[in-house]
């Protein structure tokens, strides 16, 4: 489980979706990530994407 801020600056507690899980997608802090907030409970949520990092260069061959 993770601390997410949100964007309007709200603590959430996330959770990883399972095809992140099985693909063995790092989470580092400070990545931005898109995570489902429950519309009953805004303090928890599920996180389903990570964002490509701006400051890593990309090398094609």
């Amino acid at each position: 489980m993770f601390r997410v801020r949100l964007d309007n600056e709200a603590l959430s507690l996330g959770y990883i979706s399972g095809k992140i899980r099985r693909s063995f997608i790092r989470k580092l802090p400070r990545d931005r990530v898109k995570i489902k907030v429950s519309h009953y409970d805004s303090t928890g949520g599920r996180i389903t994407y990570r964002f490509p990092n701006k400051d890593s260069a990309v090398f094609q061959l």
